[in-house]
């Protein structure tokens, strides 16, 4: 049987801690990092080290956004850092931008942003079914002003929209701020 948590909150709130330690007394985590590679940057760099640091040195990793495999196969527990991250690598990987730059709004329908709503329902759907044991991580970006471009509008709203439908098909919601936890219910 299934065990889903998702774990928001604002940027820095302690969110991935929170997320480690629901999972820390167990020994074969795969730690699914989506943040992808930034090798030119030092503060990245420190980012990552600090959160292998505090991973268990037993912990399996995944650097990916191909969660849907990850969570359609049996396996160990997963705990996913994070939705954020996914969302914007995967608006990259299908060319959101480009698209929004020749069409100047996230409004008109367009092929990417189609390609970009689909990843996001397979992805609800495979956390819904998943057999595993996942927590995952994510950003609430909704709480802030309108953004005044196109892409960052859309950008809110996916993560917004992704946010809330993995929140509705997960056993536990918890919400962090200041590096406490509480639950949504």
């Amino acid at each position: 049987m299934s065990d889903t948590t998702l774990v928001l909150g604002g940027a820095r709130s302690g969110k991935s801690i929170a997320a480690e330690r629901l999972l820390s007394a167990v020994p074969d985590v795969l730690y699914v990092a989506t943040g992808g590679d930034d090798s030119g940057s030092s503060e990245w760099a420190d980012r990552i080290a600090k959160h292998q640091a505090r991973r268990p040195a037993a912990w399996g990793l995944a650097e990916t956004i191909d969660l849907v495999p990850l969570l359609e196969a049996s396996g160990p527990p997963l705990l996913i850092d994070c939705l954020t991250l996914w969302l914007s690598r995967t608006m990259d990987a299908v060319d959101v931008w480009s698209e929004l730059s020749r069409s100047g709004s996230a409004d008109e329908p367009a092929t990417a942003v189609a390609e970009l709503e689909r990843r996001i329902t397979d992805l609800v759907t495979a956390w819904s079914t998943t057999s595993r044991r996942v927590v995952a991580v994510s950003n609430d970006v909704g709480s802030g002003i309108v953004p005044a471009d196109a892409g960052t509008r859309l950008f809110r709203d996916l993560m917004g929209r992704l946010n809330t439908t993995i929140s509705l098909a997960s056993d536990q919601v918890l919400w962090t701020i200041a590096g406490r936890t509480l639950p949504l219910t």
